[in-house]
């Protein structure tokens, strides 16, 4: 009678044990799910409507982005996106004419396909970095040196029919914009464009993130905006419409 007591006792506690676990694991996963994954919701959206060859647009990536993304540390709490059709148009034939001629179109769908075909950001980022950097010193033919490491990929993409679906589903993108885009680089931070004030990116960024931790650029922001304005007292963007070449672009894909 004793044993079966005993029994009986431990698997009462047993149980309570059990019931206590099994309370402990719901609050966990209740916390795990109330904690927001830093790097997704708290990041802010950029967007950045481009074309290659525009110097503006060269001189934008290469001297302010990527120095704000990168040696400031802003891309910690940035979602950056990139899209490169700018202010290209369709010929009736629905060739492309693009502003700077055939060689913009043809830069601009390759630095789609690294747009889609490379993993990280970063990785992106500079690729595209790297050709306007040529640009901007004329030797923007020299394009290819940038893709050295792994050119086939990117190569196969641009000289293929993905190449071309990918350029028109920026092109379907950038005329959507709303209102549309008037220049280039046509800068969003969380879908509200900049505009004429693009060259401020990093106070709009800061102001927008929510989150905790801000990067070094955003405790000196008025600073830095301030050297940008100084710096460029005279923006400068490829306006659509402008100086269009009548070559058009045709892919024979």
């Amino acid at each position: 009678m004793s044993y079966l007591f005993l029994e009986f006792k431990s698997q009462k506690h047993q149980r309570k044990a059990m019931a206590s676990c099994h309370k402990m694991l719901v609050v966990l996963i209740f916390l795990l799910a109330m904690e927001k994954p830093f790097g997704v919701e708290d990041k802010v959206k950029v967007s950045l409507y481009f074309e290659s060859l525009c110097p503006y647009c060269a001189n934008f990536i290469v001297n302010q982005l990527g120095k704000a993304l990168f040696q400031w540390n802003l891309i910690s709490i940035v979602d950056l996106k990139m899209v490169p059709w700018g202010n290209t148009q369709f010929a009736p034939n629905h060739a492309w004419i693009c502003q700077h001629g055939p060689d913009e179109c043809m830069i601009n769908m390759v630095e789609a396909c690294a747009i889609n075909l490379l993993p990280q950001t970063e990785l992106r980022f500079k690729l595209i970095e790297c050709i306007e950097n040529l640009d901007l010193q004329g030797r923007h033919s020299e394009w290819r040196s940038c893709i050295q490491n792994n050119p086939k990929p990117i190569m196969d993409c641009y000289q293929s029919r993905m190449g071309v679906d990918l350029e028109l589903k920026f092109a379907d993108d950038t005329n959507h914009l709303n209102p549309p885009h008037r220049f280039v680089p046509w800068v969003l931070v969380d879908n509200k464009p900049l505009e004429e004030d693009y060259q401020n990116f990093v106070a709009y960024i800061c102001k927008a993130y929510k989150g905790q931790n801000k990067p070094e650029a955003c405790q000196q922001h008025h600073v830095e905006t301030n050297f940008f304005k100084e710096a460029n007292s005279s923006y400068h963007v490829c306006y659509t419409g402008e100086n269009k070449h009548s070559l058009p672009f045709s892919y024979n894909v």
